[in-house]
């Protein structure tokens, strides 16, 4: 979702209208003093995101406040966001529902939450590496920022397909195998060709569990792959992307070659 200033305090403190804040208790005149730290993000693996729909992750990481801080008087949400920092961020994700936390201090909470990175408020230029922090709130909303808390990988959804001809085929023959890169385009909101990509064409022959890499080519303008090699044996062709920085690694499924 973006991160936008929707309210500009004096202070320079940020009303954020995608964060999910508590509603004001009580009075209160100051930030909160809460940090965070030992933050996680989906386990350490990128955030993939499909060209429709959304996908969920969790984000887990430690609270520690102040002595005299009450747990009921401060509100720690986390957030990953694209930017230098989440107050100057236009792209950000946070939680849709409360953290769950356990005290295990007097100062200290352990958390987890559940966010989802949803297509339709994403663009394709934002693809790639983002920061993790938080957002502690006040009982008036007051919120405290803490920056810079890790790198996260969020990607666009890949796909590659492999197809190889004749079937069967004699050997000695040349094989014909075609497929295609594509990965999502967040803008269209549907999968688009990967130009001009380095793509692997592997084999495994029948009864191995292991692929060999036969030669490596380029994707098309439009992501499609096309190259020719010679029947040996019965087994397995398939295409393999290594993956970028924007965009996740994949393998094609892989097709079975009759050999004669």
């Amino acid at each position: 979702m973006r991160i936008r200033a929707t309210v500009a305090a004096v202070s320079g403190a940020l009303a954020l209208s995608a964060f999910v804040a508590p509603a004001a208790h009580a009075v209160g005149s100051t930030a909160p003093d809460v940090t965070f730290s030992n933050m996680k993000v989906n386990g350490g693996k990128a955030i993939v995101v499909p060209a429709t729909g959304s996908v969920k992750f969790t984000i887990t990481y430690q609270v520690t406040h102040a002595a005299g801080l009450k747990t009921s008087d401060f509100y720690a949400i986390p957030v990953i966001y694209h930017g230098t920092t989440i107050k100057d961020s236009e792209y950000g994700v946070a939680p849709s529902a409360d953290p769950t936390c356990t005290d295990t201090s007097t100062t200290v909470q352990s958390c987890k939450a559940t966010l989802s990175a949803s297509r339709a408020d994403l663009v394709n230029s934002i693809a790639g590496t983002w920061q993790s922090g938080g957002v502690a709130f006040d009982k008036s909303d007051n919120p405290a920022f803490t920056n810079n808390l890790g790198k996260v990988s969020v990607q666009r959804l890949s796909k590659l397909t492999a197809n190889a001809t004749p079937e069967p085929v004699k050997k000695g023959k040349t094989i014909t195998v075609t497929g295609s890169l594509t990965r999502a385009n967040w803008d269209a909101g549907k999968y688009a060709g990967y130009a001009s990509q380095s793509v692997k064409l592997q084999f495994r022959k029948k009864g191995s569990s292991t692929y060999t890499t036969l030669k490596t080519i380029k994707s098309s303008s439009t992501g499609a792959l096309k190259t020719t090699t010679t029947a040996t044996v019965d087994g397995y062709y398939r295409y393999s992307f290594a993956g970028t920085s924007t965009t996740p690694a994949v393998n094609a499924t892989g097709d079975y070659v009759d050999v004669q």
